[in-house]
């Protein structure tokens, strides 16, 4: 299934699906040095973000989550690629810096996203393929 969206930051990623319903705060809400989802009460709290297609609706909190997703694409514990329904400043920054491919506002209900699919994004083109 092919699926357009807006490119935010460039490059591809290719992974397992990994879907939050909710938006999640980089900073103290995952840990830079594993990928592991530490916000409590989170749904995917204990998770580990690293190597998926990280698909969540839209960030939230502090400027400093973009630090912390800078570091996660350095240190080898991102996500292959993000798409987000809508994306801030925050998570588009960090994804730009950290060399992480970010595609938002995709053609199709973000129902259509789910755990465990494989997937492939383009950040050049905005770009999303779902292998079903």
């Amino acid at each position: 299934m092919r699926i357009s969206g807006r490119s935010i930051a460039r490059g591809h990623g290719k992974g397992e699906i990994l879907v939050s319903h909710e938006p999640i705060s980089f900073l103290s809400g995952v840990d830079p040095d594993t990928g592991t989802i530490i916000e409590k009460g989170n749904p995917l709290e204990g998770r580990s973000i690293t190597g998926t297609v990280f698909v969540f609706p839209e960030g939230k909190g502090s400027t400093v989550g973009s630090y912390i997703l800078y570091a996660l694409g350095k240190n080898g514990h991102g996500p292959a690629a993000i798409i987000n329904r809508d994306t801030e400043p925050i998570v588009a920054v960090g994804a730009i810096i950290g060399g992480i491919p970010l595609v938002d506002r995709p053609d199709v209900p973000f129902s259509a996203f789910k755990n465990g699919v494989i997937a492939e994004v383009n950040g050049d083109t905005g770009e999303i393929i779902l292998f079903l």
